[in-house]
């Protein structure tokens, strides 16, 4: 009986995470769609995804964000964000945790998502993985936005692990970027996503999401063949983080 109650319980958890995900995109459509016809306009679009869209997502599940910064980011300067990746949740905290506008690089599937993938296609850098021209493609479209003055923020892991991995390996194109652009990469561990909100259906409950925004890597000295050991070393600082 407890099971039961357990499972109906999560299965209505996970439903009003889809409301709270559709009901601000319904309210403000007409604000939202605006702000996406202009790259200009895209500072604007980014406060109302964070604060009308991520922000009640986030204290509406009861995940209240509890974020630890060992540095500040400086307005106007663009990064590189990077976090492991366990959860739809991370899309939220992300938003919330940065309060510099940034654009995700993401996979092209999630165009698929209804609504969110409307938006998605018209605001985020688009990647095919199984294309090459694609990836090139990102480099190029990354650079007129940090040209704006934005930054851009990729999950490394290139996916979400296997259950049973802490921390997949990182994927190179982040690191390599961010070289390739002299902006500094700011490492980040989220803790708890997946306890909170994991993607195996009867699972998670609501609890603080801790952040650690670790101290920013420069990398104006580094060249390509550095890639490799910046990849490795953020990875590191991430992986100590959740083996505590």
């Amino acid at each position: 009986m407890l099971t039961l109650l357990k499972k109906i319980g999560q299965t209505l958890y996970r439903m009003w995470f889809y409301i709270l995900v559709a009901t601000p995109i319904f309210i403000f459509f007409p604000f939202l769609l605006v702000f996406t016809f202009s790259e200009g306009t895209y500072p604007q679009f980014f406060w109302m995804a964070r604060n009308l869209w991520a922000a009640p997502i986030l204290y509406g599940m009861g995940c209240p964000p509890r974020i630890i910064r060992e540095q500040q980011m400086e307005k106007g300067r663009s990064y590189m964000l990077v976090a492991n990746h366990t959860s739809m949740l991370d899309i939220m905290l992300m938003l919330w945790t940065s309060p510099s506008p940034f654009v995700f690089v993401g996979k092209k599937e999630l165009v698929k998502i209804p609504l969110f993938g409307f938006f998605y296609k018209r605001v985020c850098i688009m990647v095919d993985r199984d294309d090459t021209r694609s990836r090139t493609g990102v480099y190029r479209r990354a650079q007129r936005r940090l040209n704006q003055g934005l930054s851009i923020c990729i999950f490394p892991e290139g996916g979400v692990p296997e259950e049973h991995v802490i921390l997949d390996e990182f994927k190179d194109g982040a690191f390599k970027m961010a070289i390739a652009h002299s902006i500094p990469v700011v490492p980040m561990t989220f803790f708890d996503s997946k306890k909170r909100f994991p993607f195996t259906f009867f699972s998670g409950s609501p609890g603080p999401l801790r952040v650690k925004v670790h101290s920013f890597l420069e990398t104006g000295a580094l060249t390509e063949e550095d890639t490799g050991n910046l990849r490795e070393q953020v990875r590191g600082l991430i992986l100590k983080d959740l083996q505590k």
